[in-house]
């Protein structure tokens, strides 16, 4: 029985590992790589602001569980809403998709930065699950354990540092280039409102 827990520990501190070094890390740099795939074809010229504030709903879709995950004590109720989470995100990314292709060409590595996207969300959410298995039967009722429905700091924080690094990469990575995505859009958009807005005076004062 000792080593049935330890080998239990054993994988549940791998799991966290995984998750936490490698999982999240490649997200941030898939966001990042689909960013500048959006920069390159240009989508503040076609897909624009819709387009980008989908973007800015997976981006919200994935960070609040990613924040409960972090800082919370994982329980039935953080399950439940980081499978809510991604139920939603991908159906965001399914409308973000048929919204895109109609209006910019989506080249073959954006296609690729669009699947980890996908997929890596889905991964992490399944580490999560595998790591509390006991309190994710509880959502139904099933298992051992009660359903613990109530939000908790965790008992065992994660370091610091890590904290920090990751903050700051979310920053670099996901935050500040979709922010600039969304401003650019909306330029843009100022920008051709303007435009027309010129075009049309001059039309009806009867300027060449």
């Amino acid at each position: 029985m000792p080593t049935a827990a330890a080998d239990l520990q054993a994988f549940e501190h791998a799991a966290r590992l995984v998750l936490m070094y490698g999982l999240v890390p490649l997200w941030l740099l898939a966001g990042a790589g689909d960013w500048l795939c959006h920069r390159l074809t240009h989508i503040e010229r076609n897909a624009g602001v819709r387009e980008s504030w989908l973007h800015m709903l997976m981006l919200a879709g994935v960070g609040l569980p990613l924040l409960m995950v972090l800082f919370l004590e994982v329980n039935a109720l953080v399950i439940a809403v980081v499978l809510a989470a991604l139920v939603l995100h991908e159906a965001t990314a399914w409308w973000d998709v048929q919204y895109a292709s109609k209006r910019r060409r989506i080249a073959p590595v954006e296609q690729h930065m669009h699947s980890l996207l996908e997929v890596l969300p889905m991964a992490a959410a399944s580490y999560v699950v595998v790591m509390y298995w006991g309190q994710f039967l509880a959502l139904f009722g099933a298992g051992s354990e009660p359903a613990r429905l109530a939000l908790a700091w965790k008992p065992a924080p994660l370091p610091p540092g890590y904290l920090a690094g990751l903050f700051v990469a979310v920053a670099l990575l996901a935050g500040l280039p979709y922010l600039e995505e969304l401003w650019r859009c909306h330029r843009w958009r100022k920008r051709e409102r303007e435009a027309a807005l010129a075009q049309a005076t001059r039309a009806l004062r009867g300027d060449t």
